[in-house]
């Protein structure tokens, strides 16, 4: 059987949480708004641009959502080409894993609310990208926790959801994966806190990265 871990970006790959924020936070004054908090803009992590939006402006209107993402997408672009980015670290431990888990016959994916731009600059920056045989970007499919993209990715590998793994860090990873029928492996280093995993139906939640080999080998 066909064995595919499919791994989401943002908070389970890279902590990206600075810039993410730093990229809101202008979107917002661009349209005279005052951003909310930190830790609430960590929470829309992982969903696609509008759908953030809307989640963290839910009385506003569809075109208001549209604009701030578009001005989201044009600060995160200013940012990283002035060099004002925050550094985008893997969490430890992450190199060795997909090496690993590559060496083990496993196929790999990414599933992200990224896009396809954004994904591929991050991989590509740390070196990772040879590991990954199907990447799944907001560009392609509907916000996460629509099933699309693991389907997809299925599709990509010739997987089946008995034989594929979604790791995240968010509810809506959790819930895209039951959706689609997969397992949901959560991890506890990222933005959603582990109880929000398990209610929103992760099979398991590792707390390091160094366990997470082991609990894909669990039935």
């Amino acid at each position: 059987m066909i064995r595919l871990a499919i791994f989401d970006c943002d908070g389970t790959l890279v902590d990206s949480q600075h810039n993410i924020c730093r990229a809101v936070e202008e979107s917002f004054a661009a349209n005279g708004l005052v951003a909310p908090p930190r830790n609430t803009i960590r929470r829309i992590v992982g969903l696609s641009l509008v759908e953030a939006m809307r989640m963290l402006l839910p009385d506003a209107d569809d075109a208001l959502h549209r604009r701030i993402a578009q001005d989201y997408k044009d600060a995160f672009f200013e940012l990283r080409s002035s060099g004002a980015m925050a550094e985008e670290p893997l969490y430890d431990g992450i190199a060795d894993l997909l090496a690993t888990l590559s060496g083990q016959g496993w196929q790999l994916g990414v599933a992200t609310g990224k896009s396809d731009r954004g994904l591929a600059h991050i991989l590509a920056h740390h070196g990772i990208d040879r590991h990954f045989m199907t990447l799944q970007t907001a560009d392609q499919h509907p916000s996460k926790p629509h099933p699309s993209m693991i389907e997809t990715a299925m599709a990509d590998a010739g997987a089946t959801p008995e034989g594929t793994a979604m790791i995240g860090d968010t509810s809506f990873d959790m819930a895209m994966a039951r959706a689609a029928g997969a397992r949901a492996i959560g991890v506890a280093w990222g933005y959603h806190p582990p109880e929000e995993l398990v209610a929103a139906g992760a099979h398991l939640v590792v707390e390091h990265v160094s366990a997470l080999a082991a609990a894909l080998e669990r039935p």
